[in-house]
């Protein structure tokens, strides 16, 4: 029997309460062992695209956002860039460490691009830029490639890694929160599932 709609209105989500579609952090040796396969392959565009996405931990409709200009002056790449954020409209710093520079240096170059254009532009609209969706294939075809499960993986996993191993190394929440561009301090908690992470490695160290 079809539920009435009322009963459909009182009915609680299955998803309420949850931080649904969390995708796992890169570890170190995974972003060692993509960035080996892109460099061996010579993609330089997605080499750079990759180096930037963990570099600037910004969300996929920023990244894909970025034109030339904010990032570089003239064909220099800058140690650091600022954004206003999409999603909340709120600026956001990010560093370029020299590697990343050199990648983007080197895309920039052979893509004949100029300050006004969309670093990774789209090849079917050139006055566009690729689609989130585009680069959310991209991302799943690098994990395939290093033998991990794309389903436990996507665009977000690039934002989250360096993010979670800044926590790791520092545990300093504050920083995490200004690097993510995050209005609050429990939206860092929640991204980064901190509470179940500390717990857990404060109970391996317990021997009853």
């Amino acid at each position: 029997m079809f539920q009435s709609l009322t009963e459909r209105t009182q009915s609680v989500p299955w998803n309420k309460g949850k931080l649904c579609g969390q995708k796992r952090p890169l570890k170190l040796q995974e972003v060692w062992s993509i960035r080996f396969r892109l460099e061996l392959d010579k993609r330089t565009r997605d080499l750079a695209m990759f180096n930037l996405a963990i570099d600037s931990k910004l969300r996929a409709c920023d990244l894909m956002a970025l034109r030339v200009a904010d990032i570089a002056q003239g064909k220099r790449v800058q140690p650091r860039a600022r954004i206003i954020q999409r999603k909340t409209g709120r600026p956001v710093q990010f560093e370029i460490t020299e590697q990343t520079r050199i990648a983007v240096e080197e895309w920039i170059a052979k893509a004949h691009l100029g300050p006004p254009d969309f670093l990774f532009p789209s090849r079917v609209l050139k006055t566009s830029h690729l689609s989130r969706r585009q680069y959310g294939r991209i991302v799943n075809q690098w994990v395939s490639e290093i033998g991990l499960d794309p389903s436990q993986y996507g665009t977000h996993s690039l934002r989250r890694t360096k993010a979670s191993l800044i926590y790791r190394k520092t545990k300093n929440l504050r920083a995490v929160q200004l690097l993510l561009g995050h209005t609050s301090l429990e939206s860092t908690v929640r991204y980064l599932g901190i509470d179940e992470e500390d717990a857990l490695e404060l109970a391996e160290k317990i021997e009853i």
